[in-house]
């Protein structure tokens, strides 16, 4: 291959020769070692085009172009992620390259183990495993959309959904009760809100036991699902692979009988802990067992089961280090998925295969319905059998924004049907937030909203009847576009084609539209939606990509709601709002929205059958070509051509063309018959696109914009503030944010002048590691001069500090009377019955340090909470300034007696053991003549860190990583204090 200016595209192995053969098509090629060479070889490709852009990478957070980015696909339990976690629930070795001119280049490491894909060296991909595999590389192609097709031809393309699915689907964990689940059905009805699915998350079991129902809550399952669908809802329900270690329990005694279990290296059955306690984990990499599973899930669906959800399927295993099994367990394998092999080749897709189980199963119940699958962990290809969804994500605003490049780049990995927990999971989402996410969220493939147990009410009409209206609306948006996402989804499932793609498909060339992050597209349709609370719709900037795109609406433009586009050239089909996608009907009032391109053409596509079953693949179902043509001021709207051996449905058809700034005129006629709009004078088009814009700016006058209640989400009933409280006395003037756990964000030392730490209130967020690739999540906001920041190093399913669930007791005594101090209580709810507490004090014995003792303890812990499943550890986190950086430097003596003096040059290190430093280190700035020291207990501390950045230094205390439970608290005392430098 060659790049535009000649040069050679490489694909380089370390230590060895690349050899290649084309496969499956033109433009693709298998890269691979010779056999002598693969042991030693990683692949590194090269190019070397300035401004190519990269993508893909799978389920990531964070930005969408990829450069510079580094990730792991290693599927993790990742509750809370933030922008720069490494490894998430699903894993997609696979990065697209978008070239300059356009063209693209896409890549795929064949291999199911933990890979690296490295792409922080600018204009390099570099993929590292653990074992030899080759790579497959697809194109240059002539666009990103040709790249995903060849994909596909190796991959598969998406399941065709049931139609019922695309509509809005209400989760929470948990809806408790059958009359509670009926209670929020109706309500939905009540209200006009739009939904079609209502979800039953684990506590519907009995005792967490797969399979079955808890014989007081949901006694009669079939019944209450007799009641949604007398009210045309869909009923889903969640099952888990792990499965109770219980004699007695049919699954058990079943799957044991049937030896389907995951075995140890000894070849006894693996045990992990997960929700129901001791579990046993079926083995879907061999035949046998996929077919036990989907006998159960055959006989699950009698029930009334509409559609299943695979949750904790990385496998997530609780009180362990890895989140995990152990990588020595044996999955005996089928022969073609590569035999028996440990757990290590396997774990990637060990969800997929669960998901492809749950679907065979389905099908097997009812061979005449799609089933419906919903999967946490995933693999390439796994959008066979399954949807997918960004997982346990937070009620932050950074978390909507980040949701939207989310679903964009499964989209462009191979995944289009996705979508996150509108309003976020994890924390309480204000009324704006939840809102603003529905506005988005309906346009996602997937559309559900889902919260975590213990927070607020997360329905639509919980926030208040502004934003139960914006809902409202959002959702009515999204049923009369439900013909125009259908027909998408049959053309992802028939072509490969993304449903949802970033704008820059509209024009890959240029380069402006390659990091938009707040606008997509759904074929010609552009949303453009704001991410930021201050920033309502009259106020949002939409980047458009070149070429004419018609601003439009239904009569619903509100200040909470994104901005809608239609790319001239396209028609795009219509229909009405329904409450529920079972009121449809073919006979319904069809509409086309058109919009003409430059040349006065446009075109468009309307896919219909039954919304279910499998009659479309027999030439069961009706595809419709319109076009439209302007000649003399004329526009006719006609059927160009049909596929299908349905008969068209008698119906109307109201065609509007879209003239600019909203403006539209319409005509109304009978589908299949040509329809004529007489274009207006360019007067007359004037002086209706002024009325056009005097009602559009009427109708956001007179909206209702949700209250700008903006305050950090917390436990029920708790307001947070951002006010900073002052903490002065002695040495000391500290100014400190009671919120997050307490942010301090000013620490000025009053004899000498000098401040260390200097604070804005909100930073951006940052990630941090735990010795391996797992993620420390916890409060993920970057304490950029902050004193102390403390967080749970995410080792364990629901292991993580959420930052916004924050309760902050504050007891301030200003007296200074003998044995009085200063001092500041805060309290930090973590989850999982386990608090942080932490207390400044400003010693009226001893003014010239202050004192931070950090205590992690267990409230109440009890089944289900996951606090005795988590590894937790204390990590103290100051980022201090450094006024004179060449001048500065870290001096401790270690536990064995050695001194130490650390530089900036030395950028980062980590002392333990006999290294640790002996309850003491100390921050010189010799050119001031101080040292800032900070005192600790050894025996609380099991490691430090130091790492210089620009401007700055961490010094970092570390508690060692265990449960924690009444007994045995996690603990860090430590003080600071200026001393003067001869």
């Amino acid at each position: 291959m060659a790049d535009h200016e000649g040069k050679v595209i490489t694909a380089d192995a370390i230590s060895g020769d690349m050899i290649f053969q084309p496969i499956l098509e033109d433009g693709v090629f298998r890269f691979d070692c010779s056999a002598d060479d693969r042991d030693a070889a990683y692949p590194s490709l090269s190019f070397l085009p300035v401004g190519t852009s990269f993508y893909g990478t799978g389920e990531v957070s964070g930005q969408l172009e990829r450069t510079g980015k580094r990730i792991f696909t290693w599927n993790t339990d990742a509750w809370g992620y933030g922008p720069g976690t490494t490894s998430l629930y699903q894993s997609h070795p696979w990065v697209l390259a978008v070239l300059p001119n356009g063209e693209a280049l896409g890549i795929l490491a064949d291999t199911t183990r933990r890979c690296e894909i490295d792409l922080r060296k600018e204009l390099n991909i570099q993929l590292i495993a653990p074992s030899p595999y080759p790579v497959i590389t697809f194109g240059p192609f002539t666009s990103p959309s040709a790249v995903l097709v060849s994909l596909s031809h190796a991959t598969g393309t998406v399941f065709m959904p049931p139609k019922w699915s695309l509509g809005y689907h209400q989760c929470r964990w948990s809806y408790d009760s059958d009359k509670r689940v009926l209670e929020v059905s109706k309500t939905f009805r009540e209200k006009g809100i739009p939904c079609d699915v209502i979800w039953m998350d684990i506590d519907y079991m009995d005792g967490f036991r797969c399979f079955t129902f808890d014989k007081e809550r949901f006694s009669d399952p079939k019944s209450l699902v007799k009641d949604l669908h007398h009210i045309g809802f869909k009923a889903i329900w969640m099952l888990d692979p792990g499965i109770k270690h219980e004699d007695g329990y049919f699954v058990y005694d079943t799957g044991a009988k049937s030896d389907v279990w995951i075995k140890k290296a000894d070849g006894t059955p693996f045990v992990g802990e997960v929700w129901p306690g001791p579990c046993v984990f079926p083995d879907f990499t061999q035949s046998k067992t996929r077919s036990w599973w989907a006998s159960l899930v055959k006989d699950f669906v009698s029930n009334g089961v509409d559609g299943i959800w695979n949750d904790m399927n990385e496998p997530a295993v609780f009180k362990s280090v890895t989140k995990t099994m152990p990588e020595s367990n044996i999955h005996n394998g089928d022969k073609e998925l590569g035999g028996c092999q440990n757990h290590s080749h396997y774990h990637n897709v060990y969800g997929m295969l669960m998901a492809r189980s749950t679907h065979e199963g389905m099908k097997l119940a009812d061979k005449n319905k799609r089933p419906f699958v919903l999967t946490r962990a995933g693999f390439v290809g796994s959008h066979r059998y399954a949807a997918t969804w960004t997982g346990d994500n937070l009620s932050t605003w950074d978390h909507l924004h980040m949701s939207i490049s989310m679903v964009l780049q499964l989209g462009l990995s191979g995944q289009p049907l996705s979508g996150p927990d509108i309003g976020g999971f994890a924390g309480n989402a204000t009324p704006k937030l939840f809102g603003r996410w529905m506005g988005v969220g309906a346009m996602f493939p997937f559309c559900r909203g889902h919260s975590e147990t213990d927070t607020n009410d997360h329905e639509p009409w919980s926030f208040g009847e502004e934003c139960e209206e914006v809902c409202r609306l959002a959702l009515r948006r999204r049923y009369r576009l439900l013909p125009h996402i259908y027909t998408l989804f049959y053309i992802a499932h028939t072509t490969g084609v993304p449903v949802a793609t970033p704008t820059f498909f509209a024009d890959p060339k240029d380069p402006s539209l390659r990091t938009l992050e707040n606008s997509f597209l759904l074929g010609p349709l552009l949303v453009c939606a704001s991410s930021m609370p201050d920033q309502s719709l009259d106020k949002l900037q939409c980047t458009l990509p070149k070429g004419i795109w018609q601003i439009f609406d239904f009569d619903d433009s509100h200040p909470d709601l994104p901005a809608l586009y239609l790319q001239g050239g396209s028609i795009v089909p219509v229909g009405p709002p329904h409450q529920h996608v079972g009121e449809s009907d073919p006979s319904d009032d069809l509409t086309l929205l058109v919009a003409l391109d430059e040349n006065g053409k446009a075109k468009g596509v309307l896919f219909e059958d039954d919304g279910d079953g499998y009659g479309f693949t027999e030439g069961q179902y009706l595809l419709t070509h319109y076009v439209a043509e302007l000649q003399e001021s004329v526009v006719t709207v006609r059927i160009s051509g049909t596929e299908g051996s349905w008969k068209r449905p008698q119906r109307r058809l109201n065609v509007k063309l879209l003239l600019g700034e909203g403006t539209m005129i319409d005509t109304w006629g009978t589908d299949g018959e040509a329809l004529q709009i007489m274009l207006p004078s360019e007067h007359e088009v004037s002086n209706l696109v002024s009325a056009s814009k005097e009602q559009y700016k009427t109708r956001l006058e007179n909206a209702k914009p949700i209250p700008d209640v903006e305050k950090v989400s917390g436990q029920k009933g708790t307001e947070l503030s951002k006010t900073p409280i002052e903490l002065k006395s002695g040495d000391w003037a500290l100014k400190v944010v009671p919120w997050i756990g307490g942010r301090i964000i000013s620490m000025e030392h009053l004899p000498s002048g000098s401040q260390w730490l200097h604070s804005r209130i909100e930073i951006n967020g940052y990630e941090e590691y735990c010795g391996t690739e797992y993620r420390s999540i916890g409060c993920t906001e970057e304490y950029n001069m902050a004193l102390e920041k403390t967080k749970l190093i995410e080792v364990d399913a629901y292991s993580n500090v959420l930052f916004s669930l924050v309760l902050c007791f504050c007891r301030r005594d200003l007296v200074h009377d003998a044995g009085e101090e200063e001092s500041l209580l805060l309290e930090l709810d973590i989850g999982g019955g386990l608090v942080l507490d932490r207390k400044l004090t400003i010693p009226k014995s001893n003014p010239k340090v202050f004192k931070i003792d950090s205590n992690i303890k267990a409230r109440k812990v009890g089944a289900g909470s996951g606090g005795f499943s988590r590894l937790i550890c204390i990590r103290v986190h100051p980022t201090f300034n450094l006024l004179h950086p060449t001048e500065s430097f870290v001096s401790f003596t270690s536990v064995n007696g050695s001194k130490h003096e650390v530089w900036p040059e030395s950028e980062e290190q980590f002392f333990e053991g006999d290294l640790l430093p002996n309850g003491e280190w100390m921050l010189v700035d010799k050119c001031l003549g101080v040292g800032l020291v900070n005192r600790f207990k050894a025996k609380e501390v099991y490691k430090c860190f130091i790492h210089w950045g620009t401007g700055t230094v961490n010094l970092e205390l570390w508690s060692e990583e265990r449960p924690v439970s009444k007994q045995s608290p996690l603990r860090i005392c430590h003080e600071y204090e200026v001393i003067n430098i001869a």
